[in-house]
């Protein structure tokens, strides 16, 4: 198989024969052996990880029903999750923001599966498609869908499940992460440079008192759109204030304060350090807020 060109295809790599993909170990066999209980040859994660990050050149998008959000599949690698702290003493007070929180920390090595992730928030239009009322303060078919709870964002991708067949869920946060990264280590994934956000994601700079249509700033290098802004998005797992003793396989963290899950991205109504991809944040299954709304995910079938 020969991998062709792709808007979404990561810089600065080729490969003429994509046979080496098939050859290769899962990241969570090549990484934690044959049950993912330790770590081993660390040293050679990096190689894997540039090794799957070619999958890149062949991004797909699918979509089960005409209904149905489309989604991406993001090839399995691996992930450096969090960020590390920085001493203060060498940081100016405006890098000070960028510099990582406790709560993302430790920064540890995860390996992902590859599955398959909205290719944007869900909209007010996809919502009302399942569901029976639309509970947005900003409306609009193309506006995320937001204002609702974590529990009601598992009631949607439940029956998105029920319509389809297929495996649909929220991602969980190491999923989250990865996706939003698409290869990159920088505080965001076009760099470190704020300056440029403004092209990317919609924020409190630039996003004039609401939310704005799904896909209308660039997207990553697996081609998601607004992983950074707009409305910060639910995922699976509980809250946890450190990474000390989390999963390194890619799977939710279903330990901890489990009334709060965690959210991702940062919205409309925040500053550029809390669209970093490593931000994180947290809000009770049961609140609602115009600002947090939900992206979906999906395990993905032999052959897919």
């Amino acid at each position: 198989m020969v991998i062709s060109k792709n808007q979404s295809r990561a810089p600065g790599i080729r490969l003429q024969n994509a046979s080496v993909m098939q050859a290769l170990p899962s990241p969570v066999t090549f990484l934690f052996g044959c049950c993912g209980r330790s770590l081993r040859r660390p040293a050679l994660a990096v190689i894997l990880l540039m090794a799957y990050s070619i999958a890149l050149a062949e991004a797909r998008t699918i979509r089960d029903c005409d209904a149905c959000p489309a989604m991406m599949v993001i090839p399995a690698g691996v992930l450096q999750m969090g960020s590390s702290p920085l001493p203060a003493a060498v940081l100016s007070e405006e890098a000070m923001k960028y510099a990582g929180e406790f709560e993302e920390q430790p920064r540890h090595v995860v390996a992902i599966n590859s599955f398959a992730i909205g290719r944007f928030e869900v909209t007010q239009s996809e919502w009302m498609a399942l569901m029976t009322s639309n509970p947005s303060v900003h409306r609009g078919d193309a506006l995320p869908v937001e204002n609702i709870s974590w529990d009601e964002a598992k009631t949607f991708v439940r029956r998105l499940a029920e319509r389809t067949g297929k495996r649909y869920r929220l991602p969980t946060e190491a999923e989250w992460e990865y996706a939003a990264r698409a290869g990159s280590e920088r505080h965001f994934h076009f760099g470190d440079d704020p300056a440029s956000l403004p092209d990317h994601a919609w924020f409190r700079d630039n996003a004039s008192g609401g939310t704005h249509p799904v896909g209308t700033r660039k997207p990553n290098a697996f081609g998601l759109y607004d992983m950074l802004g707009n409305v910060w998005e639910r995922t699976e797992d509980c809250w946890q204030p450190h990474y000390e003793g989390a999963p390194d396989d890619g799977s939710a963290w279903l330990d901890g304060d489990c009334e709060l899950r965690v959210v991702r991205g940062g919205s409309w109504v925040n500053l550029p350090q809390f669209l970093r991809s490593a931000a994180r944040f947290r809000y009770s299954t049961t609140s609602r807020y115009e600002f947090v709304g939900l992206r979906i995910a999906r395990d993905l079938e032999p052959g897919e």
